[in-house]
């Protein structure tokens, strides 16, 4: 649907020169620091004889939209259990003026006020996402709370409790950036043609063959007790959950899909463990330096490994 867009933006979709979008949230593991190594494990055929891209686990979408600002591809598919997140996706690709409007007013409601106004705001607007929530509520403000809850909480984290509620407290910005027009319009056009579905990875399945390149970046294997604070959903992806991931991905590997996967690096906090090195035995493993938070401790970010797994030499 373009009947949202201004024409200037979709004559400049038209031309040569794609637009480069960037992420609408921020998310935990994002992967917009990692895109110089990421882009190394890009087919070199994607876009000509590769034309479709497959984005089980799409999180904030870095990849994604790297990929949609850079190669005209014939199929999209996106998908994530979160359906808050995946809700947001589709208000964007349908709605842009109408979550726009919303996000514009949140903005000027909240940047004026004192801390003690914006903590009070800000925790209506979370207990307001938790009611509609809690009514399985997906619609256009939902969207809207989505993106300003993530954009004014602690660190941008997406956080639930055992019910299911989100519960990170405000953050400490000073001038968060609440609504960002242009990028939000180029994030529509850019989703315009992608299948976005709240599912289960395995749903990808029927969708990806021979000409399509699979990105996986799911919740990664904690390195210890302190890193796996962040929940991304209720539920928790055990060792087992990987197990089953890796067996997948081989079963796409040799279907004749180029398949890229993240994931921690057991071997920063044990050099001995050998639990991915085993799992996908069979595919090239790469170590790359990342700067992550590894605690709940907003200042505590230090140089770690993380793995990208494939089937591209």
């Amino acid at each position: 649907m373009l009947t949202d867009l201004s024409d200037t933006l979709v004559l400049q979709l038209n031309t040569t020169e794609r637009l480069p979008i960037k992420p609408f949230v921020k998310w935990a593991g994002g992967k917009s620091q990692l895109l110089g190594e990421i882009r190394k494990f890009y087919p070199s055929e994607l876009g000509k004889k590769i034309r479709k891209y497959v984005e089980p686990f799409v999180g904030g979408g870095a990849v994604l939209f790297d990929i949609l600002s850079t190669y005209e591809l014939d199929e999209v598919y996106i998908s994530d259990l979160n359906a808050e997140l995946i809700n947001t996706y589709r208000v964007l690709r349908d709605y842009p003026d109408k979550l726009i409007d919303k996000l514009a007013r949140f903005q000027e409601e909240f940047l004026p006020g004192n801390d003690d106004w914006r903590k009070e705001y800000y925790y209506l607007k979370r207990s307001l996402y938790n009611q509609n929530k809690a009514q399985n509520i997906l619609n256009v403000e939902m969207a809207a709370l989505f993106i300003f809850l993530n954009r004014t909480c602690f660190n941008g984290l997406y956080r639930v409790n055992s019910k299911g509620e989100f519960n990170v407290p405000i953050g400490s910005y000073k001038n968060p950036s609440i609504c960002s027009a242009d990028n939000l319009r180029r994030a529509s056009l850019g989703l315009q043609n992608v299948r976005i579905v709240c599912a289960d990875y395995l749903l990808s399945d029927e969708f990806v063959d021979k000409r399509t390149f699979v990105y996986f970046d799911p919740p990664y294997k904690p390195l210890n007790l302190s890193s796996s604070f962040t929940s991304y959903t209720k539920n928790d992806f055990t060792d087992s959950d990987q197990t089953k991931l890796a067996a997948y991905i081989k079963k796409l590997a040799k279907r004749g899909a180029f398949v890229l996967a993240s994931n921690s690096d057991p071997k920063n906090s044990d050099p001995d463990d050998n639990f991915f090195e085993q799992l996908y035995s069979g595919l090239t493993i790469k170590r790359v330096p990342a700067s992550r938070k590894i605690n709940s401790n907003a200042n505590s970010r230090v140089e770690i490994n993380e793995l990208l797994i494939s089937n591209l030499e």
